[in-house]
């Protein structure tokens, strides 16, 4: 068997998304002969994932626990990846895919630290995760890839249907500080303030927000660094029924309407994953040479919120995400990680 390229990286493996790009990482050629690492919650319980991985044989591979709820727990597998790549038992990490999504539907529960659980599973978790792995990234070529949402920026057009940003309270996200903690706490858009699945929607959007917020701030950071600055770091967001498939109407609908408008705005799974491999290794083709800080639409370059680009905003959620993790000297390679 070759040496493999480089690691790839992807959280949420198990299901939906994170299976269907587990399973194109085995199946096609150019992506094999990396080595994977793919990050479940529990990974005796994975059978999603198990399926798609037992397409090839020679695709060199680990399937982690991790919950990305648990800051610990996250902390220890970025600490057994940064061993294993010092060690030289795996390879630099070619791209970190950051897939894993949770929405409450109006379910609201929280972590053992206090947080908001979607707040922390599409955020807090993911932000720590990337911030600990940068000393193992490929310093010439590596790419941090998100999935992001449309239900990131309340003045979305496509939002309209949900009306679940029509009272004007919801149009902004936050302003300061208690903002931010009301997020992060579960606080704004509480189920108990609205028990419907709007209020899970709007933390979910709000969470996709901290996280583009990150794609922005992050590279803002390692733009002034000098050692990571050549990183390329690059979003994306997806739309695909898979997200949505706990109910009847979703199961049968969507599929149906990505089967005759194959280019439409919903995407299935498959797709999706065709178009988050494209961004975490195409570096030509789609988007351009050295492409930094990008925010895709499937293969088109797009535009994130007003609010996102906020760069005092940006700079408070980083410095909150910073207290709320418990970061400390020497945990990260990024310089200006304050």
């Amino acid at each position: 068997m070759a040496a493999a390229k480089g690691t790839v990286i992807v959280t949420g493996a198990n299901g939906g998304l994170g299976s269907a790009i587990a399973k194109q990482l085995v199946s096609q050629p150019e992506f094999v002969n990396y080595h994977g690492i793919y990050l479940v919650r529990d990974a005796n319980s994975a059978a999603e994932l198990d399926s798609a991985l037992a397409t090839s044989s020679s695709h060199p591979h680990d399937v982690l626990s991790m919950d990305l709820t648990d800051l610990d727990s996250v902390r220890k597998t970025a600490k057994s990846v940064n061993l294993r790549v010092s060690a030289g038992d795996i390879p630099q990490i070619k791209t970190l895919i950051l897939n894993a999504g949770f929405q409450d539907f109006g379910k609201q529960t929280w972590t053992k630290d206090g947080f908001d659980t979607t707040f922390s599973a599409n955020y807090l978790g993911h932000w720590l995760l990337t911030i600990l792995l940068l000393e193992s990234m490929d310093k010439e070529s590596g790419r941090v890839v998100l999935v992001g949402s449309q239900a990131h920026d309340p003045h979305d057009k496509r939002n309209d249907q949900s009306k679940a940003f029509v009272d004007e309270k919801y149009k902004t996200v936050f302003d300061d500080q208690a903002g931010v903690e009301a997020i992060a706490k579960g606080h704004w858009s509480s189920a108990q303030e609205d028990p419907s699945w709007r209020s899970g929607f709007r933390r979910y959007g709000a969470s996709k927000l901290f996280l583009i917020m990150m794609m922005h701030e992050l590279q803002h950071r390692m733009d002034q660094d000098p050692i990571l600055k050549k990183c390329l770091h690059t979003g994306r967001r997806s739309w695909h029924y898979e997200y949505w498939s706990n109910t009847t109407c979703f199961m049968v609908i969507l599929p149906l309407v990505t089967f005759f408008m194959p280019d439409g705005p919903i995407h299935t799974t498959q797709k999706s994953a065709s178009h988050i491999l494209q961004a975490a290794f195409d570096s030509n083709q789609v988007l351009g040479q050295s492409p930094k800080d990008v925010y895709l639409n499937g293969v088109d370059s797009s535009e994130t919120s007003d609010e996102s680009r906020d760069v005092r905003k940006r700079d408070l959620v980083w410095k909150e995400s910073v207290r709320y993790t418990g970061l400390k000297k020497g945990e990260t390679v990024l310089q200006k990680w304050e």
